[in-house]
């Protein structure tokens, strides 16, 4: 079976344009808009990773990456952050790398390969 990320992005285009990404890479992906959904498809899907935007609708992704932290089962699941918000380095600790918008998906399967392997 694939390796699977979890896209956590509210902008649809955003979402579509990095599934098509991850797939034309080998991955697999599933996906949610705010960090409320992304608790419940986090537990329903077990991915191997999180691309995780910031500044989110619900809740945002910095109050979901804390929660999933503080559990045993989800802690140890790498994210990395690409969001438009400045200073987005400084808003979690302990991502495997933090990404601009707009990105380079070549730089985005570069820092997923590095952390969780190829795809299969």
């Amino acid at each position: 079976m694939a390796k699977k990320v979890l896209i956590v992005d509210d902008d649809p285009i955003i979402v579509k344009y990095l599934k098509n990404v991850l797939e034309d890479n080998g991955y697999e992906s599933c996906s949610a808009s705010n960090g409320k959904e992304a608790y419940e498809v986090l537990k329903a899907e077990k991915p191997d990773m999180i691309t995780l935007d910031l500044e989110m609708p619900e809740e945002w992704g910095t109050r979901f990456f804390r929660k999933i932290t503080k559990e045993d089962e989800y802690k140890d699941i790498p994210a990395l952050v690409i969001s438009g918000l400045p200073g987005r380095h400084l808003a979690l600790k302990n991502v495997v790398g933090s990404m601009s918008k707009p990105f380079d998906p070549d730089k985005v399967i570069a820092v997923i390969r590095k952390t969780i392997g190829d795809p299969k």
